[in-house]
């Protein structure tokens, strides 16, 4: 039950993006396409859970001292790693997301959950937790990419899905509309997941 509790809290009740606001940087950048949102939902997870575990494996001999200098370098390992394997097989992912996928190491959804779930909790737990929350994220990232492509550009994963007549919302594609887009979803979460007073 606790880990089906830790695996399904980041996907809406602590969800990253949308409940705790946090990674706006990273959401805002690379939410322009589909394409870039899943990809980056991706990497940021693969991040999550390979850090969430060594983390969970080796609080016990940190010194608490210098547990966050450590926790940045096993992150920055895992991004390292999924860099690589980014631009090994898909280069056209890596050109568009660019400096945002080194920036994982310092996301603070990733230091977070190192800090506040992982150095705390045993290694099953600290992967549910790194899925939950990476699944979450991804989701803010998918739904917020999928409404700046379709209205602000006319596509959903590059490929034309209203007519020639459809004359896209390009406001949606540039900053303003990613924070435009990003408030109305925060909006829309609350809004839903708000409990009857």
């Amino acid at each position: 039950m606790k880990l089906w509790k830790d695996f399904t809290n980041g996907i809406i009740k602590e969800n990253p993006t949308l409940r705790l606001v946090l990674g706006t940087c990273p959401t805002l950048a690379v939410t322009t396409a589909v394409f870039n949102g899943i990809g980056m939902g991706i990497a940021a997870t693969a991040v999550l859970i390979g850090s969430n575990l060594i983390i969970s494996l080796i609080n016990k001999i940190v010194p608490n001292e210098v547990r966050i200098p450590i926790y940045i370098v096993v992150i920055a390992t895992f991004v390292t790693a999924v860099q690589m394997l980014i631009k090994a097989y898909s280069p056209a992912l890596d050109s568009a997301l660019g400096i945002f996928i080194p920036l994982i190491v310092v996301n603070c959804i990733i230091l977070a959950r190192a800090e506040s779930f992982a150095s705390k909790n045993p290694p099953l737990n600290s992967i549910m937790d790194g899925i939950g929350m990476g699944i979450g994220f991804t989701l803010a990232l998918l739904i917020i990419s999928a409404v700046r492509e379709i209205f602000g550009a006319g596509t959903f994963l590059g490929m034309p899905i209203f007519g020639e007549a459809f004359e896209p919302a390009l406001i949606l594609i540039l900053p303003p509309g990613g924070f435009l887009v990003f408030g109305l979803t925060i909006a829309l979460v609350n809004k839903l997941t708000a409990k009857k007073a």
